[in-house]
């Protein structure tokens, strides 16, 4: 690239800021980053927090091993915004090349990431509300917050992401917005909803609607055979022909909640759901099964969590081959690669922005899903 115009390097110190300033999702989850470069496809290991006990202290102490127990993460999620520029284009001055291509890339890619962050509420398998009713009161977040002691998560780094429409009707609950009650009146004046029953609360236009599978308004889902405590799969019936199941499906068997983890399909009615998590109790024949997405065909999946339930994982990219101008930069656990290049077959120039990045299921206990 001529040394009269915008260079790779300059560029992707640029754009790191910019990307981290639109992520929601990211931070709000544990970051696993390395130096170490990868490629699309890798699988690494990933620690999961420790977790100890505190004991009674008598005559001496007991000692606890440090076991971390590790997650597969395959690196296959590349965001990528790749677009033909001109050399009048990366002769533009910063701000205007700022304004113009820069913010509306790490932009695209920042959607990208936080869609697909919200996209762990799958493997959440305990939830609250009802499917179809979007949360509006404020005991949905006591409640949220009960789900979150239950599970014994840390008091520290609780969050709920929800959907425009929930954000909205929490917005204008009195007990948020009355001044003489808040002591401020900002958020009547910035429409946040802030902290609230020791959440931290955000809005994001990418939370997911779930779209059920079509097993969960079988008129009378029944478990077909006996289930043993630690089994990963649940064969049901009930259904009439090829009903389906959906990864995020959620279900109550005897009281115990559980996620469907996979994609699935009925035979003659009949089905087998791979379930999160394993079964914590022996399920008799014939026991009932209920769907909360049984009218509503499906869901908004607000998510309540602690950072600890879920993982972020980001490694940078390896630098692009064939002697094309290219830059790669890390920054607080982010990473983002700029490539320039000509493409001989389209005879055109190209400037690529990506980055490489994983989720990983860490503790989903902490998480809860509150339907909407």
């Amino acid at each position: 690239m001529p040394n009269n115009l915008l260079s790779c390097k300059r560029i992707a110190r640029e754009a790191l800021p910019i990307l981290k300033n639109n992520l929601v999702v990211p931070a709000l989850f544990r970051t696993d980053y390395s130096k170490e470069y990868v490629k699309q496809g890798d699988t690494i290991q990933v620690k999961k927090p420790a977790v100890f006990e505190a004991k009674d202290f008598t005559d001496e102490v007991t000692i606890q091993e440090i076991n971390q127990d590790k997650v597969l993460v395959k690196m296959d999620k590349i965001a990528d915004v790749s677009v033909e520029i001109t050399s009048k284009e990366l002769a533009l001055d910063p701000v205007s090349f700022r304004e113009d291509v820069l913010e509306p890339a790490m932009i695209a890619i920042a959607e990208k990431i936080n869609k697909e962050g919200l996209e762990m509420y799958k493997y959440a398998y305990k939830s609250i509300g009802t499917a179809g009713t979007t949360p509006s009161t404020i005991e949905t977040f006591a409640n949220a917050r009960k789900e979150l002691n239950k599970a014994k998560a840390p008091l520290k780094d609780r969050f709920g992401v929800w959907d425009p429409d929930a954000d909205a009707k929490f917005s204008i609950i009195d007990a948020i917005i009355n001044a003489e009650k808040s002591g401020s009146t900002e958020a009547l004046r910035e429409g946040a909803i802030g902290r609230v029953q020791g959440l931290d609360n955000y809005m994001a236009q990418q939370v997911a609607v779930h779209t059920a599978g079509t097993f969960t308004a079988v008129s009378t889902p029944l478990v077909n055979g006996a289930v043993t405590k630690g089994a990963t799969q649940i064969a049901m019936d009930g259904g009439a022909g090829t009903e389906t199941l959906k990864a995020g499906d959620l279900m109550t068997i005897g009281g115990k909640p559980y996620v469907v983890t996979e994609d699935a399909t009925a035979t003659s009615g009949g089905i087998t759901a791979k379930v999160y998590p394993a079964v914590v109790e022996n399920i008799a024949d014939n026991a009932a099964v209920t769907f909360p997405d049984k009218t509503a065909g499906g869901h908004v999946a607000n998510l309540v969590f602690n950072k600890n339930a879920f993982g972020f994982v980001t490694r940078p990219l390896e630098p692009a081959a064939g002697g094309q101008d290219c830059h790669v930069v890390s920054w607080n656990g982010l990473n983002i690669r700029v490539t320039y290049g000509y493409d001989m077959k389209t005879k055109k120039n190209m400037l690529s922005l990506d980055t490489i990045y994983g989720f990983a299921p860490l503790y989903p206990s902490l998480a809860t899903v509150v339907m909407g």
